[in-house]
């Protein structure tokens, strides 16, 4: 839990941060398939507790399988189609499309799929720490994996 600001906390300066979106940066951890962008973190900003930004994934796009150690992320779908396939060997499937949101859990084997061959998929991410953790799996997946619907 974060401490709570004292009376003379200078607001000011220790308040609101924009971070305009030409202000985004590829300086985090690549996965094959993907253009994942920080916008805030420790790092960069002075976040404490999580990490924001974005990702897009071109038209059939399969990213690489990975996950984000101890990290919990959500995942928020701007635009476009998501496949999210999940667990030891990928076993687990699932789709998700604008304004939906995905909750990834921390050590969870994942990985997205744009549903599209003609459209962006274009998605918000937040983790649970300040700094990207970001562990790229070699997994051989089943062939058809269990479809989950929500």
């Amino acid at each position: 839990m974060l401490d709570k600001p004292n009376t003379t906390t200078d607001w000011k300066t220790k308040g609101i941060k924009v971070v305009k979106a030409v202000s985004k940066s590829c300086d985090t951890p690549d996965t094959k398939g993907m253009n994942r962008q920080v916008a805030i973190s420790g790092g960069r900003n002075g976040a404490k507790a999580l990490w924001a930004g974005t990702n897009h994934i071109k038209p059939g796009e399969i990213t690489g399988a990975h996950h984000h150690g101890e990290l919990e992320s959500v995942i928020y779908i701007v635009s476009g189609h998501a496949l999210m396939r999940w667990g030891d060997r990928l076993e687990f499937a699932t789709k998700a499309g604008p304004g939906d949101f995905l909750l990834v859990p921390a050590w969870m084997p994942h990985q997205e799929l744009n549903a599209s061959d003609t459209e962006d998929l274009h998605c918000a991410l937040v983790r649970s720490g300040p700094e990207e953790i970001v562990v790229n799996l070699d997994i051989d997946p089943v062939a058809e994996p269990e479809w989950i619907d929500f």
